[in-house]
């Protein structure tokens, strides 16, 4: 079959794979977890409180970013395990970059939540004042 329906067909097959690699990285990587119930917390403390759009974009933004960081680095991880069984001071690099960036993106999340969500935290305090 050629033309559209083989495209259509062939991003199907690409979603599909990507599902398999999300269902992978939130079952096989305990960080993941971790990253699970922090986007489950902040959701809900976003609906609790009546996030804004803007808001909401910069939030979902700094999920993604976490999100994103911790697929790559579980990649790097897993490449660098079939390139060497043994231990490799590259693929050991390697895994301390792909490490960093997860924690570049995790606390760029916390400052954007310390920015959405402080406000709204004091507003809330100060109404048990």
């Amino acid at each position: 079959m050629t033309g559209p329906g083989r495209w259509r067909r062939g991003r199907l097959h690409s979603f599909g794979y990507a599902a398999s690699g999300l269902r992978r990285l939130v079952a096989g990587q305990p960080n993941a977890w971790v990253h699970l119930f922090a986007t489950c917390v902040v959701v809900a403390l976003g609906l609790l409180l009546g996030l804004s759009w803007g808001e909401w974009a910069a939030v979902v933004l700094a999920i993604g970013l976490v999100w994103t960081a911790e697929a790559l680095n579980t990649a790097v991880e897993i490449l660098g395990d079939a390139v060497s069984a043994e231990e490799h001071p590259l693929v050991g690099q390697a895994k301390d970059l792909g490490a960093a960036a997860v924690l570049i993106a995790s606390l760029t999340a916390v400052v954007v939540g310390l920015v959405v969500f402080l406000p709204k935290m004091s507003g809330l305090l100060e109404l048990f004042d």
